[in-house]
C-alpha cells in the first residue's frame, strides 16, 4: 500500500509531490496522459519541413512569487522576449520542460486513468484499468468537474465544487513555410474567436525549420464547436488564422487542434484546497485560486504543507 497517491502529474500534483518526497513521504503520482505536465503541454511532431514543436496549452508563466520564480529558474525555463510585455518566462525546450524537471526522481505512473476511488475498512481503493491500488491519503489535483465525477455529488466537496466555473479552450497548431508572414510575435484580442495568437517558434530553443503558430478559441467559439471532431475544428480554426496573419491556408505544414475541456476557472473556488476532516482526502489544482500555472503551484504547496503538519502533530 502506498501511504500517498496524488491524481494528476500537472504544476499542483508534481508541487505538492516534490514537496512531500522531499520531506521523506511515501508518495506516488499517477496520471492517464502520455506524458508529465498536464496543461503545461508540449506536443513534438515529425512533418515533412521536420520535426517541430508546439506548446499548445499553457503559453507562458510570469512569476508573481518570487519562490515560484526560483522554480522556474531551477527548471532552466527562460524569457520570452516579446516587446513591452515583459517577465514572461517559457520552459525548455518546451512548456512541459518545466513540469519534467520538477518531477524528476518522483515515482509517476502514466496512462493510468482512476475510475473510481472509495474508503473502505480505513483505506482508500483506487479502481484503475491495472487493477485495485491502495493508499491511507489521497490528494486529487484534477478539474473540478472530474474531482465531482470521482467522488459523487452527494460528496461533502460537492457543494463547494459546484460553484467552480471552468472554460474550455480549443486550440490550433499549425506550421507554415519559413519564408511566410510573421506579423507579430503575439496577439490578443477577446473579441476575436481567436482569442490568442502566439508565434510559438519565437520562443527561445524551439526549432526553425517552419513558422510555427499556436491559436487558442475564445471561450464562446470553444463552447460553440466542443464537440466538434478534432478534425472538424481544425479545420475551423486554419482559415480564422490565416486570414489574421495573411497567409494562404492551403500553404500549411501542419495543422491540429486539441481539445482543452477544462482550460481555466473563470470563477475559482475561492481558497487554496478542500480536505476531509481526517485529512485523508485532499482537492485541490489551479481552479483553486485562478486561471494561472502559478495559482496551480500554490495550491499543491498549500496542500503538502498541510499534509505535513498533520504529521508533524503526529
Amino acid at each position: 500500500m502506498d501511504e500517498i497517491i496524488i491524481i494528476g502529474s500537472g504544476m499542483a500534483g508534481t508541487t505538492c509531490a516534490r514537496i512531500l518526497a522531499g520531506a521523506g513521504a511515501a508518495v506516488r503520482v499517477l496520471d492517464k496522459g502520455r506524458g508529465i505536465g498536464g496543461r503545461m503541454a508540449t506536443r513534438s511532431v515529425a512533418t515533412a519541413a521536420g520535426g517541430l514543436t508546439f506548446d499548445h496549452g499553457a503559453q507562458y508563466l510570469r512569476p508573481r512569487d518570487p519562490s515560484f520564480a526560483q522554480i522556474l529558474a531551477q527548471a532552466g525555463a527562460r524569457a520570452w522576449p516579446d516587446g513591452p510585455d515583459h517577465g514572461r518566462q517559457v520552459g525548455m525546450p518546451g512548456m512541459s520542460g518545466v513540469l519534467r524537471a520538477q518531477a524528476d526522481g518522483l515515482t509517476v505512473t502514466q496512462q493510468t486513468e482512476v475510475a473510481a476511488v472509495a474508503w473502505r475498512d480505513g483505506v482508500w481503493h483506487l479502481s484503475t484499468g491495472t487493477g485495485d491500488i491502495q493508499a491511507s491519503r489521497i490528494i486529487l489535483t484534477i478539474p473540478a468537474p472530474q474531482v465531482t465525477a470521482l467522488l459523487g455529488d452527494t460528496h461533502p466537496f460537492a457543494a463547494h465544487l459546484a460553484r467552480v466555473v471552468m472554460e474550455p479552450c480549443l486550440t490550433l497548431m499549425a506550421a507554415f513555410p519559413p519564408d511566410s508572414p510573421r506579423p507579430f510575435t503575439n496577439r490578443l484580442d477577446p473579441s476575436h474567436p481567436l482569442a490568442w495568437i502566439a508565434q510559438d517558434s519565437t520562443k527561445p530553443g524551439r526549432p526553425q525549420t517552419a513558422v510555427t503558430w499556436v491559436a487558442q478559441a475564445s471561450a464562446a467559439f470553444s463552447r460553440e464547436q466542443l464537440e466538434a471532431s478534432p478534425d472538424d475544428i481544425a479545420a475551423r480554426m486554419l482559415p480564422l488564422l490565416a486570414g489574421v496573419l495573411d497567409v494562404d491556408p492551403a500553404l500549411a505544414l501542419y495543422a491540429r487542434a486539441h481539445r482543452w475541456r477544462y482550460a481555466q476557472a473563470s470563477t475559482p473556488l475561492g481558497q487554496p484546497f478542500l480536505r476531509s476532516r481526517d485529512r485523508t482526502l485532499y482537492v485541490g489544482g489551479d481552479w483553486c485560486l485562478g486561471p494561472r500555472a502559478e495559482d496551480a503551484w500554490h495550491s499543491g504547496r498549500a496542500i503538502a504543507r498541510d499534509v505535513l503538519d498533520d504529521a508533524d502533530v503526529d
